[in-house]
């Protein structure tokens, strides 16, 4: 599947305001916000938290890129092209995990 169909799967995102990454000393290290030319981003990463308990590990970060599919191969031949997928490069590389804080919309 293509990163769009891909992101048709997956939950929504329409409630949150940006997904922060924090280090083992509860910094935010990274931020996704809501907004164009991050959603996809946003989605995926949101969707990888869920499914690995508030975390992004070097497992979902293998499962992060097979998500952002045809883009995946992009950022290996373009770096920093896609930061968000940059990232997961790294946190494979470097065995790191992130706790993900979860911002939401206020109403």
């Amino acid at each position: 599947m293509n990163f769009t169909d891909q992101l048709k799967q997956l939950p929504a995102i329409s409630h949150l305001a940006e997904l922060q990454l924090l280090n083992d000393k509860g910094e935010a290290v990274a931020r996704i916000e809501n907004k164009p030319g991050k959603i996809g981003s946003l989605t995926v990463y949101h969707a990888l938290a869920q499914k690995y308990d508030g975390q992004i590990t070097p497992t979902a970060a293998h499962e992060g890129l097979a998500l952002f599919a045809e883009h995946t191969e992009d950022a290996r031949q373009r770096p920093g092209a896609h930061p968000n997928i940059d990232r997961l490069f790294d946190i494979i590389q470097t065995n790191q995990t992130y706790n993900v804080k979860l911002v939401t919309l206020t109403q």
